[in-house]
C-alpha cells in the first residue's frame, strides 16, 4: 500500500510544470529513459501498416529471436521475454498484454531486481526550463541515493504538461518507503511500464530486430 511521507531535505516540491516525455530507445544504451513514448494510434481505424493488428501479426511469425529482442527492449529480464515468446501466437493485443502481466508476475527476485537495475531514469523534454531539469536531476539523484537504482514510474494516462510534477511527487512519497516495500511498488510499476512499452512498439509498427544483449 503507498503511502504520503513528508518531503526529505534536496527533493524539490513537485510544483514546476514541463513534459517529461521521452521517446522509447532499446534498453542497454546510456539514454535509455524510464518513460516511454506510450502515444497509440485510432483504436478503430481498419488496419494498416502501423495498427496493432499489424504490429501483432508481424510480431506472432517473427522467429523467437527477434520476438525476445522486442520484448527485451520493454522490459530487461530474459525470463519475461522467453516466456511471452514462446506462447505465440496471440489472438489479440489484449491477450499479448495480459500474457506480458501475467509473466511479470511469476518473474523471480533475481529476475525482478535485475529489470529493475537495467532502468535509467528519464530526462525531462528538451524544451523544459532550466530550473524544471535541475529540480528532476534532484529528485532522481535523491531516489538514486536512497535505493541503489533508478526511479521507475509509469506515466500512461498522464498529460504531458502534468508528467513532471507526477514524477517529483512520486519520487516524494516514495523516499521514504522502506526497501522492501519500495521494491514491491516499483516492480508494479515496471510492469505497467513494460506493458505500455509493448502496446506502442506494436501500434507503431516498431522494426524487429535482435537484441545486441
Amino acid at each position: 500500500m503507498r503511502h504520503a511521507h513528508p518531503a526529505r531535505p534536496g527533493v524539490p516540491e513537485p510544483t514546476l510544470t514541463s513534459d517529461t516525455h521521452a521517446p522509447c530507445r532499446n534498453p542497454g544504451s546510456a539514454d535509455t529513459p524510464a518513460i516511454p513514448a506510450q502515444h497509440q494510434g485510432p483504436t478503430h481505424s481498419p488496419p494498416s501498416a502501423t495498427s496493432p493488428l499489424h504490429g501483432l501479426t508481424r510480431f506472432n511469425a517473427a522467429s523467437a529471436a527477434e520476438a525476445e529482442a522486442l520484448l527485451l527492449s520493454c522490459c530487461r529480464s530474459r525470463r519475461w521475454a522467453e516466456r511471452v515468446a514462446a506462447h505465440r501466437p496471440y489472438p489479440t493485443l489484449d491477450a499479448l498484454l495480459a500474457a506480458a502481466d501475467e509473466a511479470g508476475y511469476d518473474l523471480s527476485r533475481a529476475d525482478l531486481d535485475g529489470a529493475l537495475a537495467a532502468e535509467s531514469s528519464a530526462p525531462p523534454h528538451p524544451d523544459a526550463p532550466p530550473a524544471a531539469r535541475t529540480a528532476l536531476r534532484a529528485a532522481h539523484a535523491a531516489y538514486e541515493s536512497s535505493f541503489g537504482r533508478a526511479f521507475v514510474i509509469s506515466l500512461e494516462g498522464v498529460r504531458p504538461g502534468e508528467r513532471l510534477d507526477q514524477v517529483l511527487a512520486g519520487i516524494r512519497s516514495r523516499l521514504g518507503n522502506e526497501p522492501e516495500e519500495e521494491r514491491v511498488i516499483a516492480a508494479d510499476e515496471l510492469r505497467r511500464l513494460a506493458r505500455a512499452r509493448l502496446a506502442f512498439r506494436l501500434s507503431e509498427g516498431l522494426t524487429l530486430r535482435h537484441s545486441e544483449a
